[in-house]
């Protein structure tokens, strides 16, 4: 009397639909306001006086897009500076990453790429650094 779809002529069980009607309202859950803050030490070159930090804040400020509009920080994201140290406050969704994309790019401007790139040396902030030209030398002495 079954058709050959159901396995051992058992009849399938009430449609899903009929167990969401029966089901209890789900909760809303209230997230807690989480603020990422990402620190980046210009400590190294700000000290030698090939770079500003007060211009880097600006370049971050200008270029930090939320919700893929640049000029959109509103309360969201905060950029502020201690000394030689520019650290980035979000409430949104703000990737490490996307902060060392745009502290590569403000380096490609003022054309301190050939000398300066950006380390992760904590799991909440980078450090602009020098590369190490100094091994490379002493090794070409060698030879």
């Amino acid at each position: 009397p079954f058709s050959s779809q159901y396995k051992h002529g058992a009849a399938p069980g009430p449609p899903l639909s009929s167990f969401a009607r029966n089901m209890a309202p789900a909760k809303k859950i209230q997230k807690k306001k989480v603020v990422k803050k990402f620190a980046i030490d210009c400590s190294q070159p700000v000290d030698d006086g090939i770079m500003d930090a007060a211009s880097f804040e600006k370049f971050l400020l200008d270029k930090i897009k939320v919700n893929g509009k640049v000029g959109n920080l509103a309360d969201l994201v905060t950029v502020s500076r201690e000394k030689a140290k520019v650290i980035v406050s979000a409430e949104t969704d703000f990737s490490k990453r996307y902060l060392k994309y745009l502290s590569k790019k403000y380096l490609k401007k003022q054309q301190l790429r050939d000398w300066l790139h950006v380390i992760a040396n904590k799991k909440d902030s980078y450090e602009l650094r020098y590369y190490n030209i100094h091994d490379n030398e002493a090794d070409e002495d060698e030879d």
